[in-house]
């Protein structure tokens, strides 16, 4: 039985010749319509995060701020992340000049890019159908037709990551260091783009590798410690560069607590957001996380529940029960095979992916949102294809057929669940589903005829029921507009916008006509980067975001706010920003504007002129 499940020799390395001819245009016709599934009226959103797009506007005035991440291009402070995925989208926009779609293109790229790196990473082991059909399943995986069409940096992450499983598997095929040094490598950028969260997979990699890898245990080991110099390095380089760098001549990290990038990744990025805590922003889990559980935007309440749950399930959850299922049976079947069974590396690497950031995902009780589940999006994908088309090989023995129609009901079922969470919209799709799934499952169960016609008839079926439900959910969230800082996927779109990003629409249209017409250093300041973002996008300057995020990070203080304005370098303070919490200077700043400068109103707006 366990042969049932093992890789088929030799198959990745076949030569092209020697491939299937519908293989090539298959590829071509899946990467052509991603593209437009995540490129399908993209400006629709407009700037979609204006934090994000600020920045990336911000990158183009001034070659300090691209290197930064800043959030203004007069160096203030970052945004609160590392700035890999800005340098990427700031290169596109100083390319073909700033605009939304300049903007959001570079995610909907990065999407393609990582269907198609699924798709050949799936195949060296198993094959190019299951290839596809992982590429599929990752492309309708509604929060991920989501996240590349929008511009925070987890669509980077996600490419990063695939990339790294794509040298893994490479690595593991003839224990070649130099492949897995380029997983290091991989992972390196990706905490460059989101930090710790870039880690969750390493786990996964290195014991794929430690298993499985056809040498030695000293030379497995040996390697594994190549890669992890290669992280160390291709992360580490730009946290020394920020270090080093003298602090008053670059801008505060935005999100610390002392000005300093590597605190920022072990705090605020880094355990705040697993343990939450005070003083950073991990902190804000009480808002929805495992202290205050009724707040979906932030997680709900945290537990093996939450990937289920109504703030990820829609998200991320349809082919999740069949991951699970077919992991299960894969390790199972090919408990027998040799240490280096192919099948088995590829489900320690994809399943040791799901189970490790999912776990982390479902406990963690700082900041968490239902879009990080596209995280989650490849190791399902994969796994579902991975197992599903082994077990469908393995049709003529009882117990993969069973497993196999154990996968089918379950999603079916499960799927059922899911669009009953809102049944107004295409109310009879559930029934559908359930109804075909089933219906299917009990003929994989009890016998496939053996008929090409009818066994190919079969597989269609098990495909619709499989794509069914995720897709058309995919379909609604490409088809309505998301702005703000939460973005959610499905037919009830949604975003934390107004003072957390919501667009270039929410800033004042009068405000930023004012501020258009300024030549200072800052067209303006204001309390929080989210309001300072909508103000940058509207008036195309560069607006001085006082006390990062939320308003508490301690830049600029107010002596060095008092010296800005004494150079006549400020124009304006624009109030009413959001922000203004304990540990930041930005209540001082708006009281002594207040004490100091005659108020007038412009659009609805007090504004204060700094400027003699």
């Amino acid at each position: 039985m366990s042969t049932v499940l093992s890789a088929r020799p030799a198959v990745p390395d076949a030569p092209d010749r020697a491939k299937p001819r519908w293989v090539r245009p298959s590829v071509f016709g899946l990467l052509a319509l991603t593209a437009v599934l995540y490129f399908w009226d993209l400006t629709a959103s407009g700037f979609g995060n204006s934090f994000y797009a600020a920045a990336a506007q911000s990158g183009t005035q001034s070659m300090k701020a691209w290197l930064f991440g800043s959030l203004d291009a007069g160096n203030v402070i970052t945004v609160d992340k590392p700035p890999a995925a800005l340098w990427v989208g700031t290169a596109f926009a100083r390319i073909f000049g700033f605009s939304s779609f300049t903007v959001l293109a570079p995610q909907a790229l990065m999407g393609v890019g990582s269907v198609g790196l699924l798709y050949l990473t799936v195949r060296r082991v198993s094959g190019p159908l299951p290839g596809l059909l992982a590429g599929a399943m990752l492309a309708l995986t509604p929060v991920a037709a989501l996240m590349f069409r929008f511009n925070n940096p987890d669509a980077l992450l996600t490419l990063l990551l695939i990339a790294g499983a794509y040298c893994t598997v490479r690595a593991i095929e003839k224990a070649s260091p130099r492949w897995l040094v380029f997983a290091g490598v991989a992972i390196g950028f990706g905490f460059l783009t989101k930090m710790m969260q870039a880690f969750l997979v390493l786990p996964a990699f290195a014991l794929a590798y430690l298993i499985a890898a056809p040498t030695g245990l000293g030379k497995r080991l040996l390697h594994l410690v190549y890669a992890g110099v290669a992280v160390i390095v291709s992360a580490g380089w730009f946290v020394a560069l920020v270090e080093l760098w003298p602090s008053a001549s670059r801008p505060y990290i935005g999100g610390s607590t002392g000005n300093s990038l590597l605190e920022l990744a072990l705090g605020y990025n880094g355990l705040g957001r697993i343990f939450g805590g005070q003083g950073n922003g991990g902190g804000m889990g009480a808002m929805g996380g495992g202290q205050g559980g009724g707040n979906t935007a932030f997680g709900g309440s945290s537990g093996l529940g939450r990937m289920f749950g109504a703030s990820f399930g829609t998200e991320v959850s349809w082919l999740l029960p069949a991951a699970l299922i077919g992991l299960a049976a894969g390790l199972w079947f090919t408990r027998r095979t040799a240490r280096t069974d192919r099948t088995r590396a590829s489900l320690l690497v994809w399943g040791g992916w799901l189970l490790v950031t999912g776990l982390v995902f479902s406990f963690m009780s700082g900041t968490v949102h239902p879009y990080y589940a596209v995280q989650l999006a490849p190791a399902i994908a994969a796994l579902v294809a991975i197992s599903g088309h082994a077990l469908w090989r393995g049709r003529a023995h009882p117990a993969p057929r069973t497993v196999l129609g154990g996968m089918i009901a379950a999603t079916a079922v499960w799927d059922f669940i899911l669009l009953d969470r809102t049944p107004d919209w295409v109310p009879a799709l559930r029934w559908v589903i359930v109804v075909l799934g089933l219906l299917v499952s009990t003929i994989v169960v009890v016998g496939v005829p053996r008929t090409r016609t009818v066994l190919i008839g079969l597989a269609a079926a098990i495909v619709l029921t499989l794509g069914v439900g995720t897709a058309g959910y995919a379909a609604e969230t490409v088809s309505l507009p998301h702005s703000g800082s939460i973005p959610t996927s499905g037919p009830k779109s949604s975003g934390m916008g107004g003072g957390f990003g919501g667009g270039m629409d929410e800033a004042n249209g009068s405000v930023g006509q004012l501020l258009g017409g300024t030549t200072t250093k800052w067209a303006a300041a204001t309390t929080g980067s989210q309001s300072a973002a909508s103000l940058e996008l509207a008036s195309g300057k560069s607006v001085m975001g006082i006390g990062g995020w939320d308003g508490s990070d301690p830049a600029p203080t107010l002596e060095q706010f008092k010296q800005y304005v004494a150079a006549g370098e400020v124009a304006y303070y624009v109030d009413g920003g959001r922000g203004g919490g304990p540990g930041g200077g930005s209540n001082d700043i708006s009281e002594w504007v207040a004490a100091n400068f005659t108020a007038t109103t412009v659009g609805g707006e007090t504004v204060y002129q700094l400027t003699r």
